[in-house]
């Protein structure tokens, strides 16, 4: 069964830390551009970061850099996203997605992908 599949979410106040998982079953992420997005409620979907597996290429949104960081373990199908001092408003369900898509940047700014995961939610708060 193709599929990714996320973990890591939780509850966490202001300044903490989450490491979010997001390993593949059924494929292997090589050759693939993966993402994590975001959706908060009341708010459009949005692009965190991505990770090209060719190139090892980032993309960052601006409001994230210098606080997350992207990574990816090819022997452990995995994807991870580092967040560090999160805030309030990086209160959102995170999931991934792998694409074929040429360039991080372009996945980051398209969002289209292949294959996405159901989620998890991170809850920033005191």
């Amino acid at each position: 069964q193709v599929q990714l599949v996320e973990s890591g979410g939780g509850l966490v106040q202001p300044g903490g830390s989450l490491r979010l998982s997001c390993t593949a079953s059924g494929f292997t992420l090589d050759y693939y551009v993966i993402g994590w997005f975001r959706k908060a409620p009341g708010k459009d979907h949005e692009a965190v970061s991505c990770i090209n597996s060719r190139d090892s290429s980032t993309h960052y949104k601006d409001s994230v850099k210098g606080r997350f960081t992207i990574s990816l373990d090819v022997a452990k199908n995995t994807v991870y996203l580092q967040m560090n001092d999160l805030r309030p408003e990086d209160t959102a369900i995170y999931y991934c997605a792998a694409s074929f898509i040429a360039t991080a940047q372009a996945l980051c700014a398209q969002g289209a992908s292949e294959y996405r995961g159901q989620g998890t939610q991170v809850t920033v708060s005191s």
